[in-house]
């Protein structure tokens, strides 16, 4: 039988982060659940212009990453819409399909390239563990089996989707999964946080990938303490080392999203076996 290969379409453009570990701890753990030898392959989009052969590969996890999601018409961005575009034509002309999931920027990307709304920079960044809420029936969505409402993960973006169009959420047959925290105090509108684009995309502005145990290591080096502190206040610090410890916030939701798509994911490629 031929192996299940998942491709990681790197979008930090060279700069060092703690995604891509937390991805491929992932992926390490999900390939040893079934008892297949790691058979991932990262491809470099922004700073390297590599992108994967879509024959080559049956699963697709698109990172999150620095900088402005905001569309500038640069090589890389109409390349990587490119491959979004070709990944859904496939899908459309085939019965064997293939799995796509989106985070934080590339998220944004996917908003803008279906064209659902709007991405915005924030007034102040958002950044630690949030709780995110379920909404329009997501609790029967498979990627969230296993997580109550609402379900805890780590954000950290200056830049965020709102304003939905909802005729166009029809037309694409996209749907709006998931919101951020309720700030009853605050005039502003909830960011939209999880939407599952097609059939076969789905993407969150959130880190799910993120793991408690590596996220309390960061946290604790003088560096990040510092820089933390400086920014958003040392109760801001404490809380956030607080809820990295807790078991049924940021440990449960990285052992659960990501797990679940990778596991749907194969169990479409066996059907093909």
């Amino acid at each position: 039988m031929r192996t299940f290969r998942v491709a990681i379409l790197d979008l930090y453009d060279g700069v060092p982060n703690e995604g891509m570990r937390c991805i491929k701890a992932i992926l390490a753990e999900f390939y040893s659940s079934i008892n297949q030898e790691l058979t991932y392959s990262v491809f470099d989009i922004r700073k390297l212009g590599e992108l994967p052969d879509l024959k080559d590969f049956d699963a697709f996890i698109s990172t999150g990453g620095p900088g402005s999601p905001i569309l500038e018409g640069l090589a890389w961005e109409k390349n990587y819409f490119q491959f979004i575009s070709s990944l859904i034509e496939f899908n459309s002309k085939n019965e064997k399909k293939k799995e796509l999931f989106a985070i934080c920027h590339s998220f944004q990307m996917l908003f803008q390239y279906f064209e659902l709304g709007e991405i915005t920079k924030r007034k102040s960044t958002s950044f630690g563990v949030m709780p995110v809420h379920m909404i329009n029936g997501a609790e029967n969505e498979p990627i969230f089996k296993g997580l109550e409402d609402p379900f805890w993960s780590v954000d950290s973006r200056d830049f965020q989707a709102i304003q939905p169009d909802i005729e166009r959420f029809k037309e694409v047959g996209a749907e709006i999964l998931c919101l951020e925290k309720e700030r009853p105090q605050i005039p502003l509108e909830r960011a939209i946080m999880a939407v599952r684009f097609t059939k076969e995309i789905f993407g969150t502005q959130f880190h799910p990938e993120a793991d408690a145990e590596g996220m309390q290591r960061l946290f604790k080096t003088e560096e990040k303490k510092k820089a933390v502190i400086e920014n958003f206040g040392e109760e801001k610090y404490n809380e956030m080392l607080n809820s990295l410890g807790d078991p049924e916030k940021i440990a449960l939701t990285e052992k659960t999203i990501i797990p679940n798509f990778l596991h749907q994911a194969y169990a479409k490629f066996q059907q093909f076996q």
